[in-house]
């Protein structure tokens, strides 16, 4: 079993953000983060959860997310997001990471456990830590989807 702790975070939604992820599997423990110079929180929040996955080498490992944002858990476990493909995610945010979610999502048998933040929580509070690091970096990643989606909408 592989544990995936993730979180994200963003100063200002949008804003410069960050998302950090640790995965934990026996004796192997690995810290991932990136930080983007204009972003969401629920970006860096599903941003985490798909970089913690791709970091999986081999593919049908069982894996247990634990993430404080319900945006990405209900969204998953509710079956939410299987309704948004069917329709092309009409009218639903950020389309580029769900579909990059379901891809590497099918590829292992993925289970979710909610867990409040900032409440103390060890693993969360480090995810937190790397997240707000990684946003407050002095070079920060372009959120190239986002940006272009924004300047359509003339944000």
């Amino acid at each position: 079993m592989i544990e995936l702790y993730t979180d994200g975070a963003s100063s200002g939604n949008p804003g410069p953000g960050g998302y950090g992820a640790i995965l934990r599997s026996g004796q192997h423990y690995k810290e991932i983060s990136e930080g983007f110079r204009k972003t969401t929180n629920n970006r860096m929040e599903l941003l985490a959860v798909i970089k913690g996955l791709e970091s999986i080498k081999k593919p049908g490992q069982e894996v247990m997310i634990f993430s404080d944002s319900k945006y990405v858990i209900d969204s998953v476990e509710k079956k939410w997001v299987f309704g948004w493909l069917k329709t092309g995610f009409k009218g639903k945010k950020n389309k580029d990471l769900w579909l990059r979610f379901l891809e590497v999502y099918k590829l292992h048998k993925i289970k979710f456990t909610w867990v409040r933040g900032h409440n103390g929580h060890p693993e969360n509070e480090r995810c937190d830590e790397l997240a707000v690091m990684a946003g407050k970096q002095k070079e920060l990643l372009v959120d190239t989807v986002f940006e272009s989606e924004e300047l359509k909408l003339g944000i």
